[in-house]
């Protein structure tokens, strides 16, 4: 491939809603840059950009994959194009957001036939929040049921004003044939090859596309002040100064011009291709931090080497590969960068860039472009790789909350031996994992969070493919507690003589509740030397044992006092054993008296969710035994409830809250304390 300065370098995530079409729109314009031969289809699973198995059995994008191509626009330059084309199903929401990291434009992409769905509002948004500019294309214009106007109309109810619509389509479903130019009142015909020529418009069409004319020229010249004083003079701006205004206001984030045409047929693909050429911005500025301070970026070719790690690929032939961006300077084969958060120096040997699985070796790789190395050391996804002394970070993105989660049973010890190995690596991959070891429930869990249940189980299926690690699924249980209903005296003693030294310890025990959250507490009362001093170490960590032992349920007991106020020794047959296992037996003679209370985790949720679905969520809250502790109205119309839910009625809920929203909610769930259950839970 030819190297492109880097005002001419475009970084595009295809972004939208899931089976909205991306990733036929990348195999369209893929093919009519020639750089494959013909484009595959998803429902055979021969794209480029989706080749994981797990993706060709379902259909769909599951992880962001890389694809670049060069393309010379209509205005004479070429331009160094990567697509990052990403999933649009929820669970997999994390891919979004490590491309929109890199990324200078984001194509939403959108059906002509499903029009604007939850997956379109939600990238929107996300968008956004990221300051990354956008333009919208409709697709599958050449299917039954499309319509165009429907889904514009849909488009600037869902996102409000800025959108520029460039292009009308000449015909519809099955008639689609081409597009009418909005700034260039011209009509383009599509051959069978993919390439177009002018032809006149239809009636029809030229008076709804001159009254365009006029309402997208008068949008446009009004955000250049001197345009707009031209244009009030008379004069009448030509297609290539309206291009070039919009093109400041594309990265402003002001406008986001609106496309149409056919990833199946090729209409309009070459037309995105050259608007993403001369309307997408060129390499922005970043912001990183460094002591404390806020500095930008430049991408300057010329300027300190600095290389944003933004996905990692285990592949099972080469290994770790990591897909990284070049913020500033150009890097060189065999050149060597720091992680600026772990300080271990990495060799990029074999640089490359990925068009889906075929590697392309580069040498160079300036500001501005998508590469990848393979085998970094310690570099996972997010990474910032600089020269060394230079300690600069980027800023903390936003963290999805992984809301689903399963325990993981290795079906083998071989399995069980390589499980933490395997799963650190799955983690660099997908940052959006969580692994937690859950200490706190017999027998000990490995815990595996994520975006939902599709996510889990692609993970679990990558476990076994990539890495060799066989594991079944069960519900994560709850880590309930208990504590003592009220208090109690015991005594605890052993007793022992077979020959030689025995053992012998009694001890006398006053157990009695503490604050909820207080915790455990040992007291020591005993006076007169009834239980010397040496051994009073032993009572307190025999009595911190039975405690985490657990109670009458089986669950560890919490939030009570234990307080040793008599007892007795031998002075040849004591021992620290012997105190130690007489303390246990108080302290479980004492909760058996006084019997337990059993404790469940509570979590504070807060769920957002569309304002007029806020009943629905409430009624369902309480449903779930949740105490609603407040709800505000957020400026983008949206609902904000904040509750307290315990956490056994929490497993499916990120499951429920999409089925009973449509999608459109979404929660956080922290912990916040115990309380009391309603009903004893089964003994572990």
């Amino acid at each position: 491939m030819d190297q492109a300065t880097t005002p001419r370098i475009r970084t595009v995530a295809l972004v939208g809603h899931s089976g909205a079409g991306k990733t036929t729109v990348a195999e369209a314009l893929l093919h009519r840059a020639g750089v494959i031969p013909r484009a595959g289809r998803v429902e055979d699973g021969t794209t480029v950009c989706d080749t994981d198995p797990e993706e060709i059995r379902r259909a769909m994008s599951l992880t962001p994959a890389v694809a670049p191509f060069d393309w010379t626009a209509t205005d004479g330059q070429t331009y160094a194009i990567t697509l990052i084309d990403t999933p649009g199903y929820a669970d997999f929401a994390g891919g979004v957001d490590a491309a929109l990291a890199v990324a200078d434009l984001a194509v939403v992409v959108v059906s002509a036939v499903d029009g604007v769905e939850v997956g379109t509002e939600a990238v929107w948004r996300r968008c956004a929040e990221a300051g990354v500019p956008r333009l919208v294309f409709i697709t599958k214009e050449d299917k039954p049921r499309a319509d165009f106007h429907r889904v514009l109309a849909q488009l600037e109810a869902a996102v409000g004003p800025g959108l520029v619509c460039l292009e009308l389509p000449l015909g519809e479903e099955e008639a689609f044939r081409g597009v009418a130019d909005v700034l260039s009142d011209q009509g383009f015909a599509y051959d069978a090859d993919g390439s177009h020529h002018v032809e006149p418009l239809p009636e029809d069409v030229a008076v709804e596309e001159r009254a365009l004319h006029e309402q997208v020229t008068e949008e446009i010249v009004s955000g250049d002040d001197e345009q707009l004083e031209r244009y009030l003079t008379g004069e009448v701006p030509s297609a290539a100064d309206l291009e070039r205004t919009l093109a400041h206001e594309v990265l402003d984030g002001v406008a986001f011009p609106v496309l149409v045409g056919s990833g199946t047929t090729g209409v309009g693909i070459d037309r995105l291709a050259d608007l993403i050429g001369e309307l997408g911005p060129a390499p922005r500025p970043v912001e990183v931090e460094m002591g404390g301070t806020s500095l930008e970026v430049v991408p300057d070719p010329d300027g300190e080497p600095l290389v944003h790690v933004f996905r990692t690929v285990t592949d099972p032939f080469v290994g770790q590969v990591s897909v990284f961006r070049v913020l500033s300077g150009t890097v060189r084969h065999d050149d060597r960068l720091v992680n600026t958060t772990t300080g271990h120096e990495e060799r990029l040997h074999g640089l490359f860039r990925l068009r889906g699985t075929e590697h392309l070796p580069v040498q160079v790789v300036p500001a501005g472009e998508v590469a990848a190395v393979a085998k970094l050391a310690d570099s996972p996804s997010g990474s910032l790789l600089a020269v060394r002394g230079r300690p600069v970070r980027l800023p903390a993105p936003p963290r999805r909350p992984a809301s689903y989660a399963l325990s993981l049973v290795p079906v083998t010890q071989s399995d069980d031996d390589k499980l933490a190995g395997a799963l650190q690596r799955l983690c660099a991959e997908d940052p959006t994992l969580v692994v937690d070891r859950v200490v706190d429930v017999r027998p000990v869990q490995t815990v595996l969070r994520g975006l939902g249940d599709l996510h889990l189980a692609v993970a679990v299926e990558r476990l076994a493919r990539k890495l060799g690690v066989q594991v079944t699924t069960e519900p994560v249980r709850v880590a309930y507690r208990e504590t003592i209903a009220g208090a109690a005296q015991a005594e605890g003693k052993v007793k022992k003589q077979s020959g030689g030294h025995g053992q012998f310890a009694v001890v006398q025990l006053r157990v009695r509740p503490a604050e909820p959250g207080a915790g455990n507490a040992f007291v020591d009362s005993v006076v007169g030397g009834a239980v010397p001093r040496h051994f009073l170490p032993a009572v307190e960590r025999g009595v911190m044992e039975a405690l985490a032992a657990g109670g009458p349920h089986g669950y560890p007991v919490v939030d009570v006092v234990v307080e040793c106020y008599d007892g007795k020794h031998h002075a040849v047959d004591s021992s620290d054993m012997a105190f130690r296992t007489a303390a246990g037996n108080g302290v479980r003679e004492a909760l058996t008296r006084a019997g337990t209370v059993l404790l469940e985790p509570v979590h504070e949720v807060e769920v957002t969710v569309p304002n007029d679905l806020q009943g629905e969520v409430l009624g369902d809250l309480s449903g779930r035994r949740g105490r609603i502790s407040g709800s505000d109205l957020l400026p983008d119309g949206r609902c904000r409830i904040q509750a307290l839910v315990p956490e056994a009625e929490l497993a499916r809920y990120v499951l429920d809250l999409r089925s009973l929203t449509g999608g459109r909610g979404a929660f956080t769930a922290t912990p916040a304390h115990y309380a009391p259950a309603p009903t004893p839970a089964l003994t572990p």
